[in-house]
């Protein structure tokens, strides 16, 4: 199914041929979701996202909270984060004594195969330590008292 829907194209092109699963659509397992192509973004195109989106801080309306949106999500991309374990941390759980960059403390991981979410630690890595930082120290001040 994957070399049909990414390679089709070249397949043919290359043997002349083309290529179809020998599975049909009766014969599949259940419970097996229609497979998608999703190709990730480059490392170029994630760096333009997140130039201009840090750039355009400067000018929006509501500073704070755009730029807690924009923390969360290069955290995300930095670190492997996912959404759910992004919105759960803390300012404790930032470990910045654990390793050569710092590690977070992800308390509400995800779990596997129907099993209790997994806490785990991750490494800030790829500029992640520089991220937090600026947050903590730029950004943290500007909210109100109620940091939740």
């Amino acid at each position: 199914m994957f070399l049909e829907l990414r390679h089709k194209v070249e397949l043919h092109w290359m043997a002349g041929r083309v290529v179809e699963c020998p599975i049909d659509e009766m014969n599949r397992p259940r419970g097996a979701k229609d497979t998608q192509l999703r190709i990730p973004p480059s490392g170029a195109e994630i760096g333009t996202l997140f130039t201009g989106w840090g750039s355009g801080l400067a000018t929006c309306r509501k500073f704070a909270p755009t730029a807690r949106n924009y923390t969360a999500s290069k955290l995300m991309s930095q670190v492997g984060l996912r959404v759910t374990e992004a919105c759960g941390l803390d300012l404790g759980e930032i470990k910045w004594d654990l390793g050569r960059f710092g590690k977070l403390h992800v308390r509400h991981g995800k779990g596997a195969r129907g099993s209790r979410p997994r806490e785990r630690m991750v490494p800030l890595i790829n500029g992640a330590d520089r991220t937090l930082r600026w947050f903590i120290e730029d950004v943290w001040g500007q909210f109100d008292d109620d940091h939740t």
